[in-house]
């Protein structure tokens, strides 16, 4: 069997274990209105690759080794999921993207409407922080959950994603330049793949210079990823994507083919997946090799 192969059986098995614990992760007996609880479970239950809550489980392996930090590293996989999934709820609506499909289904506005979809997602988004709370009942130490905190309140936020989303917004084709296309795909994706390696690693006793490292490795590995995104944009399959293909060419969204063109961005994923493994050698892990076998498989997806 491949590496390959290894790897994508890996990440489905793990995308399962993640699943299963997102489906009772807003507990039955708190009084949420019913449409809100049933907006909120579409979203989070829409499928997807789960990409960040996996890295957050594999760095913690990767630092302390097999098994022992998963339970305590599972409710931080969710919330860094419930963060993603209240931002594509919020870029989906009409003011933003305007996007009628998400992961094969109607966005959630299509099918709550406006209004429940943004509470949809202002739910998921402080259900995330109480979520990263309850580590501290599983054995992780309360300097760490408040610095995992700390960081997904930086990293999601306004200097985070949420800054990145709004240079997104403003960026236009034709005005934006390399560096500031480089910014919004540093803060709208890079930041939550930066949160997700170094909480899993906090988790697993990562010392400053581990985390350093590793910071180094996520920040080249979610460029590489959204520069892959970019790609695909242009030349994936719909059906395997799960929303319509040319989307950014349609609402004239900046992305590295329009700016560098289409080899030299098939260069750029290569040459960030490369030097994003380098930062990660140097971080002397216990069990770097899902990490490892994660950024090449990464490197070469279709969806």
């Amino acid at each position: 069997m491949n590496a390959s192969v290894v790897t994508a059986d890996y990440l489905s098995r793990t995308a399962y274990e993640i699943e299963q614990a997102l489906r009772t992760s807003v507990p039955q007996e708190w009084p949420v209105p019913a449409k809100l609880r049933e907006a909120m479970l579409y979203s989070l239950e829409a499928g997807g690759k789960r990409l960040r809550p996996i890295l957050v489980l594999a760095a913690a392996e990767a630092v302390r080794g097999e098994g022992s930090t998963y339970e305590a590293a599972m409710p931080v996989a969710c919330a860094i999921e419930m963060i993603h999934t209240y931002s594509l709820i919020h870029d989906d609506l009409p003011a933003m993207d305007n996007d009628d499909y998400r992961r094969g289904k109607p966005t959630n506005h299509k099918v709550f409407g406006e209004a429940m979809a943004i509470l949809a997602g202002d739910g998921l988004l402080s259900h995330a922080f109480y979520a990263v709370s309850q580590t501290a009942s599983l054995g992780v130490p309360s300097e760490v959950a408040l610095a995992i905190v700390s960081d997904l309140a930086k990293l999601s936020g306004a200097s985070g994603m949420v800054g990145g989303q709004a240079a997104d917004i403003l960026g236009e084709q034709g005005v934006t330049s390399l560096t500031e296309l480089e910014y919004i795909h540093l803060h709208k994706t890079s930041d939550l793949i930066v949160f997700s390696i170094t909480s899993g690693a906090r988790i697993g006793g990562a010392t400053p210079e581990q985390l350093a490292a590793l910071e180094e490795f996520a920040r080249k590995l979610g460029l590489a990823f959204q520069v892959r995104d970019d790609i695909l944009d242009l030349v994936g399959d719909e059906t395997k994507l799960g929303k319509p293909v040319q989307s950014d060419v349609q609402q004239q969204k900046v992305t590295y083919p329009f700016i560098i063109g289409m080899e030299q961005s098939l260069e750029l994923v290569k040459r960030l997946t490369k030097e994003s493994k380098e930062a990660l050698r140097q971080a002397n892990l216990s069990m770097p090799e899902k990490l490892l076998s994660i950024a090449d498989y990464l490197m070469n997806r279709d969806h």
